[in-house]
């Protein structure tokens, strides 16, 4: 791995995290339930992002299939909770 490549990975990896981190101050500060469910949503494509890099760095196809499970389960979480916010109720 060239040194461009691996500074270009830490470097993402540093504004990933630093992103995560004022997500969960909106997370926790947020006014309303929207907010917070959009701030979930942003933490869990987040976690994805940080996981694709992770497998370019180490090479591992394992880290791509996580992301994809944190990708798929990601989205039923959001499904589930706008239905919630929508109706009140997840299952019908």
């Amino acid at each position: 791995m060239s040194a461009l490549l691996s500074n270009a990975i830490l470097l993402s990896l540093f504004i990933f995290s630093l992103a995560m981190v004022l997500t969960l101050v909106r997370l926790f500060n947020g006014p309303s339930a929207q907010d917070r469910v959009l701030a979930l949503d942003y933490l869990y494509i987040l976690a994805m992002l940080m996981m694709l890099v992770l497998g370019i760095r180490y090479s591992s196809d394992t880290y791509f299939e996580a992301a994809l499970l944190i990708a798929l389960l990601g989205f039923v979480g959001s499904f589930a909770l706008a239905k919630f916010l929508l109706r009140g109720e997840v299952i019908e």
